[in-house]
């Protein structure tokens, strides 16, 4: 068993390191990382890696339809999770968490693809699952973000 955590630990190091890159604005050397991780995972690798790395893997594109492609890949891994898999990265966290942010970029990608109807039932899916949010930044940022896409919405964008 310590084994699994420790090779699940260097994996979620290795992701991370990615994310610093990308948040530096490395944009083309995260991408190149991600893609790297993600062939060595596999599509049916470790849920919650293949959910992490999916999620920011989107954020790396440059085309909006390969955005889309990241976030459904990491949604349907999200599907695949349990709480308990979760717990063994952090035991704060729970799956139900992660749909808000899923569905809101989900609902951001299809706005970019000029598809309304299909954002505006991921924005509803993303306010539905709001309520596990927590009281803390994550929680403020994914609502704002929320809030943010709604009113693009609603503004006919």
């Amino acid at each position: 068993m310590e084994q699994q955590e420790t090779s699940e630990d260097a994996t979620m190091t290795r992701i991370g390191q990615a994310v610093m890159l990308l948040h530096a604005g490395d944009r083309e050397e995260a991408r190149n990382r991600f893609g790297v991780l993600w062939s060595e995972l596999g599509e049916d690798g470790d849920a919650f890696h293949r959910c992490t790395l999916a999620h920011y893997m989107a954020d790396t594109q440059d085309d909006p339809g390969d955005e889309l492609a990241w976030d459904l890949r990491a949604l349907a891994a999200a599907d695949g999770l349990s709480d308990e898999r979760v717990a063994r990265h952090d035991p704060s966290v729970a799956v139900r968490g992660f749909y808000p942010s899923l569905h809101v970029n989900l609902a951001a990608d299809y706005l970019k693809l000029h598809r309304p109807e299909a954002a505006r039932t991921h924005l509803d899916r993303a306010r539905a699952a709001s309520d596990a949010l927590g009281d803390d930044g994550y929680g403020d940022g994914v609502r704002a973000a929320i809030e943010r896409l709604g009113r693009r919405l609603a503004d006919g964008e």
